[in-house]
């Protein structure tokens, strides 16, 4: 199965060729096999994303715009998706493929509910968070005391230190 990143080679858009290239390095970056079809300079490839993209995954104009990502003939998303699926660390299922052996990327399988509601993972979630939570206070603590130690150790001028002050300002000589 070969992934297809639709892009636009000549896009005179700023944002949509960091959207291009965010895709396509990280696709690089972990040994996806992937193919870039031009949109911009093959007529054929603009028409044949423009055809396969959903309808209800075009835009109001009826455009979509690159990158477009399919797997062979099917289709995978556009940017938002991809991104979503990135942050979700479940990107092997958006791409329609398997996870490569010994990797620690979800499948489309362990990121689904269970029978009786609960979502495989959550329960692990929780302790990590919990521990985390745990770890902030901790630190919070420790800051609090720097900080009153901090306080405790500069020193303020007396009450009589300041009256002397306020009965004879100090004037700069220039």
């Amino acid at each position: 199965m070969v992934i297809k990143v639709f892009v636009a080679t000549s896009s005179g858009s700023t944002a949509i060729k960091k959207k291009q290239q965010e895709v396509v390095g990280f696709l690089e970056a972990n040994k996806i096999d992937f193919k870039q079809m031009d949109i911009a300079g093959d007529e054929d490839n603009r028409k044949w994303m423009r055809e396969n993209v959903p309808g209800e995954k075009k835009p109001q104009n009826g455009i979509p715009l690159p990158p477009q990502i399919f797997n062979e003939e099917q289709y995978c998303g556009d940017f938002e998706s991809f991104f979503s699926a990135k942050e979700e660390n479940i990107i092997y299922s958006f791409l329609g493929l398997a996870p490569p052996p010994g990797s620690k990327v979800k499948t489309a399988e362990e990121t689904s509910n269970l029978p009786n509601g609960e979502v495989l993972g959550e329960e692990h979630k929780v302790v990590e968070e919990t521990e985390k939570s745990e770890v902030t206070e901790e630190n919070e603590a420790h800051t609090e005391d720097n900080v009153d130690a901090v306080a405790n150790s500069i020193e303020l001028p007396s009450e009589e230190q300041q009256e002397k002050e306020e009965e004879h300002p100090v004037t700069e000589v220039q």
